[in-house]
């Protein structure tokens, strides 16, 4: 009598025990990943014969977990902030001044760095944003509005009004710079401005300046600040860009500007910028030209950039500091902020009546009109709870792949 075909041989069978194989592979594998790497914290005058075996057997593992263990060292060195000595600090200041001297036509790069003395946390520093994201931490609230521009930011504005700097590409959203005074031509803010909401419906895209910020219902791929167009209805949106997006408005984000300032430039200064993302747009690096024929590039950061090998001087301050130094070197004055003389106020467009509660974030004010906010307005104030804007700290977390993989910008 002929025997019945065994069903264990079937397909679905081999495809099971196959993927079951794979995975006790990969638990043997992460075994001896755990016990190689135990063996290798200690050392080798203390190893077993049985450990220092257990190394011969896996020299494919040994050479991993070293390959992993010289990225985190050389990783860790990269976050770590280094500080020039005072009498280096001068020195190199002076070369600064010297390069802005002779420049024609010199372009600043602004990153969080500028807006740290703002009480605006940065990206990448050891208690930045995405630092604390990454080890799972949660970032503090606060209301971003508060923040005035810097000793930076003022600076920056008289060496624009000296013909100094021909224009700022700025990656921060805080609208620092355009309360400092900054004219709107010379600037470009690459990834939004958190006080200016647009109507893409209108032709041309209609912009309006708050007195707030507008990004609180908004985040990645969600842009409508709840609001409408006072002139065709349209829903109002805000100008930030995410982590993944691509901006296409041509205000605030001015990439026209932008282009054409690194083409012509012969130096370009980047100020507190890891530079992680600003070295993705080829455009400002004039990569179409010889490398003899670039721009001598400047960066004042305290950490490790990815364009420091291609600089021709790296200083290593804090921007206040290295800013105020310059401008003494060119005798410069720094002018105060006065609240009073901010354009956002001359800029912005006022609530409708019935948009008047549309937000919870503190709403500037004019030093004339601060004896006229009411009594009722700031119990709203301090009843509303202090949060981040859509533009801080959001669009990151949906960047991120699970835990135990890779984060990546």
């Amino acid at each position: 009598m002929e025997e019945e075909p065994d069903d264990d041989t079937s397909p679905r069978t081999k495809r099971k025990a196959l993927e079951k194989a794979k995975i006790l592979q990969r638990e043997r594998d992460r075994t001896i990943f755990r016990l190689v790497g135990r063996v290798l914290k200690k050392p080798e005058a203390e190893r077993s014969k049985e450990e220092a075996a257990a190394l011969l057997q896996h020299r494919e593992t040994v050479d991993e977990v070293c390959k992993r263990q010289i990225r985190r060292t050389v990783l860790k060195r990269k976050q770590e902030e280094v500080f020039d000595d005072a009498d280096e600090l001068k020195e190199k200041v002076k070369h600064l001044a010297e390069a802005f001297r002779e420049a024609k036509h010199l372009v600043v790069y602004t990153g969080a760095g500028i807006s740290t003395a703002a009480s605006i946390p940065d990206y990448r520093g050891p208690n930045g944003v995405w630092t604390q994201l990454q080890k799972g931490r949660t970032v503090s609230s606060s209301d971003l509005s508060k923040a005035e521009p810097t000793l930076t930011h003022m600076a920056i504005r008289t060496l624009q009004k000296e013909k100094l700097v021909k224009h700022v590409v700025s990656q921060n959203c805080d609208g620092l710079h355009l309360r400092s005074g900054l004219p709107r031509h010379a600037l470009s803010e690459l990834h939004g401005n958190m006080f200016i909401e647009v109507c893409t419906t209108c032709s041309p895209v209609r912009e309006f300046v708050r007195l707030f910020d507008v990004t609180e219902r908004t985040s990645l791929h969600r842009h409508a600040t709840g609001r409408r167009c006072s002139h065709c209805g349209a829903e109002l949106r805000d100008t930030i860009v995410h982590f993944g997006e691509r901006g296409t408005l041509e205000q605030p984000l001015n990439w026209k500007g932008a282009a054409e300032a690194a083409d012509e430039a012969d130096v370009i200064l980047c100020l507190g910028s890891s530079l992680k993302v600003l070295k993705k747009y080829a455009c400002l690096w004039s990569m179409n030209r010889p490398a003899n024929k670039r721009p001598k590039l400047y960066i004042v950061n305290l950490q490790w950039t990815p364009k420091d090998d291609l600089a021709a001087l790296k200083i290593h301050g804090r921007c206040d500091d290295v800013i105020s130094l310059l401008m003494e070197e060119l005798k410069l004055q720094i002018p105060d902020y006065e609240r009073a003389q901010d354009p956002i106020f001359s800029l912005a467009t006022p609530l409708r009546p019935e948009e008047v509660n549309s937000h919870t974030r503190e709403v500037l004010v004019s030093p004339e009109g601060q004896e006229d906010v009411s009594a009722e307005t700031s119990e709203q104030l301090e009843e509303a709870t202090s949060v981040q804007g859509g533009w801080f700290g959001r669009g990151y977390s949906k960047g991120r792949r699970r835990k135990g993989k890779k984060l990546y910008n």
